[in-house]
């Protein structure tokens, strides 16, 4: 019987479609099934029941405080496209519903996110976008094309965590059932977290992973704090530790903006593999992608991603905000006849020995983010998806 590996599957969703060979069928036994409130688990010759035929359940609501089960099927497969769309499209509301996806019989979820921010409106504000992983055509729907494999099961559930009744939720699970998996498939996760973390310390992208796996990628909102008045709060560096590091990482990166593609500064776009749909001066809100699908990032033993809580600005502006009791850490000074490391140096801004410039400091916003990978198991240790009074809360 054909077989496939799991960077052939890799392959076939991640290229172009110009590159896939759409004209192969798959191993025999293969089917193509959608799970909706139609035909939920995509049943064979099961669909469009209710009403004659006629449109007669194309969507539910979601109360407070209920759990729909919108997959529930045995068996190997893949998951190719979910889709989904809601009439109540606040920030309450997508922070509120819980999406929670379990791999071959575990008891504990692999994906436990808010459903917002999974599909890339973790900040509540909607605009069209389209990425390798994710779309929304016109900003009032959400569609995920992560391949996500199985061998024994898959579960899907939707949770309204929230105070107030989902009235209209519609949605499609695309996935195949197949005759068997692939033995070196890898299990999709997706992990969030929200934290104004202490002066000084890094805000964890992804807490330590154990396993083998591979890093698809990460989600970022940043709320940032309007004391420090019209500094630039992106000047935190990405770093990855894997495979054993502890103090300092084999990955690290030169500011945010640098991570996603772009420079000097950060404005809105959308691309395949990087883009930040949000970016508003005003409110000071940003929400920014960065996929790792053409530069891979494969682990043998362990992950962890993070990114500084660093910002920037003119010297004489990061002097007043001191002044003024603004919590913050000078660290560096950019300035054309180099770099001046303050923390190697020990030097403050008032010393006569500090040049004029551009200052990199120490500062805390209010970050959340989505981060994506693969693992050798359908389970996690990283911990369940903070209270919903965490995630909606200012």
């Amino acid at each position: 019987m054909q077989r496939y590996s799991l960077l052939a599957l890799l392959a076939l969703f991640f290229l172009p479609l110009t590159a896939q060979k759409l004209y192969e069928m798959p191993p025999p036994g293969t089917q193509s099934k959608v799970s909706s409130f139609e035909n939920l688990n995509g049943q064979k010759g099961q669909g469009g029941q209710t009403n004659r035929g006629a449109k007669g359940n194309a969507y539910e609501a979601l109360k407070a405080g209920e759990t729909k089960v919108l997959l529930d099927t045995q068996g190997a497969g893949v998951i190719q496209r979910m889709w989904f769309t809601v009439q109540d499209r606040s920030f309450a509301m997508l922070r509120s519903l819980r999406l929670r996806i379990y791999w071959d019989g575990a008891g504990k979820p692999a994906v436990d996110v808010p459903f917002g921010d999974f599909f890339g409106a973790g900040l509540g504000k909607m605009a069209p976008f389209e990425s390798a992983l994710f779309s929304s055509p016109e900003g009032r729907s959400f569609n995920c094309y992560i391949p996500m494999p199985f061998k024994k099961g898959a579960k899907i559930t939707l949770a309204n965590e929230g105070a107030t009744d989902l009235h209209l939720l519609y949605f499609d699970i695309d996935f195949v059932a197949q005759p068997e998996a692939d033995n070196n498939m890898l299990y999709f996760h997706a992990h969030w977290r929200r934290q104004t973390a202490e002066l000084g310390t890094d805000f964890e992208l992804l807490p330590k992973v154990r396993g083998k796996g591979r890093f698809l990628g990460v989600k970022v909102g940043v709320n940032a704090d309007t004391a420090y008045a019209d500094t630039w709060w992106g000047e935190g560096e990405v770093k990855m530790y894997m495979d054993g590091d502890s103090t300092w990482p084999t990955i690290n990166g030169t500011g945010a903006e640098d991570y996603i593609g772009t420079g000097w500064g950060l404005g809105a776009y959308a691309q395949t593999y990087q883009g930040c749909p949000v970016a508003d001066e005003k409110t000071k809100q940003y929400a920014f992608y960065r996929y790792h699908i053409p530069d891979q990032i494969f682990f043998q033993k362990d992950f962890r991603a993070t990114i500084q809580q660093i910002g920037g600005g003119d010297k004489a502006l990061v002097q007043t905000l001191l002044k003024k009791g603004v919590r913050l850490i000078p660290v560096s000074v950019s300035h054309d006849q180099g770099f001046t490391r303050l923390l190697d140096q020990n030097l403050s801004l008032d010393d006569p020995a500090c040049p004029a410039g551009w200052v990199n400091f120490y500062r805390t916003d209010d970050y959340s983010a989505t981060a994506f990978f693969y693992l050798d198991r359908p389970f996690s240790e990283l911990p369940s998806l903070a209270d919903v009074r965490v995630r909606v809360g200012n």
